[in-house]
């Protein structure tokens, strides 16, 4: 069955690879599974057909013949129970990269969402100068935090898992990713996920999508 992802038509992150797309390509390549991209413009997001694939109007949703899923923790999730590759066949490691996984979801993103929104919404508030401090301490605490545990290691637990694949993807982000120099080995932490090949690749593709979106005469 052919897996297809949905991703932005024009992504915002100007090609980047922000997009949470791009989290389950990279999956996808590390398994190696084939797939199909079905761009969605914005307005799509919100009609009652999408929303019948992803209820939240977001990217990505993921179709397998009758499987519909959303959320790309969700999906990565997903594929790794199905495919060799993301997942420790020992027991005990095969829980703690999952645990790694919600760690990088629920514990190390949402501060670094929270000050990346107050900088991009908020930037002209009169008391985002009183909140700045205290939104950059809670990123930072939560990075202390990691690269106190990772140490010198190259991953979170051995070898690379789904669990270091949706870390590095959280820690690419732009509020999380600007103290970085910081913090030397989450840097090279990132850096060894992004010198991946199955890393490398989905990064070209999704690239390519925004380049042909932006040549001069396109249209959507």
């Amino acid at each position: 069955m052919t897996i297809t992802i949905t991703a932005f038509e024009q992504s915002p992150d100007r090609g980047r690879g922000l997009a949470r797309d791009m989290r389950v390509r990279w999956a996808l390549e590390e398994v190696g599974q084939p797939y199909d991209v079905r761009l969605v413009s914005f307005q799509e997001m919100r009609e009652p057909a999408y929303r019948a694939l992803h209820p939240f109007g977001q990217i990505p949703a993921y179709q397998e013949g009758d499987l519909a899923l959303f959320e790309s923790g969700a999906i990565i999730f997903h594929l790794a129970e199905r495919h060799a590759g993301l997942l420790p066949n020992d027991a005990n490691a095969r829980a703690r990269a999952i645990t790694w996984m919600f760690a990088a979801l629920n514990t190390v993103e949402p501060p670094i969402v929270s000050r990346e929104a107050a900088i991009l919404l908020e930037g002209d508030k009169p008391w985002q100068a009183e909140r700045a401090p205290m939104l950059e301490k809670n990123v930072r605490v939560r990075l202390e935090d990691l690269s106190r545990r990772l140490g010198d290691a190259d991953w979170l637990d051995g070898a690379f898992s789904a669990g270091d694949l949706m870390m590095v993807s959280v820690l690419r982000r732009p509020a999380g990713a600007s103290f970085l120099p910081d913090y030397p080995n989450l840097a090279a932490y990132v850096a060894r996920g992004e010198a991946r090949p199955a890393y490398q690749r989905a990064f070209a593709d999704q690239l390519a999508v925004f380049n042909a979106a932006n040549k001069p005469g396109h249209s959507v």
